[in-house]
């Protein structure tokens, strides 16, 4: 029964101030990331051609093998 009105343990709380924090660079770092982010989304143009000719090749050898 204890276990139902009992005190409920809670997460301890500290303060916690960071010796070397430095808000700007924090910033920029975000940035930073939020810009290779949306780089890395796009694909080159190269990786298409690349797809399209594997695309071709296989399309290739299955109709050549295929008679």
């Amino acid at each position: 029964m204890g276990l139902l009105f009992g005190r409920k343990p809670k997460p301890r709380q500290f303060d916690y101030t960071p010796r070397y924090y430095d808000p700007r660079k924090d910033e920029s770092l975000k940035r930073r990331m939020t810009i290779q982010s949306r780089v890395r989304r796009r694909r080159s143009p190269i990786a298409l051609y690349y797809l399209a000719a594997l695309l071709i090749t296989a399309l290739y050898i299955y109709l050549s093998l295929g008679r």
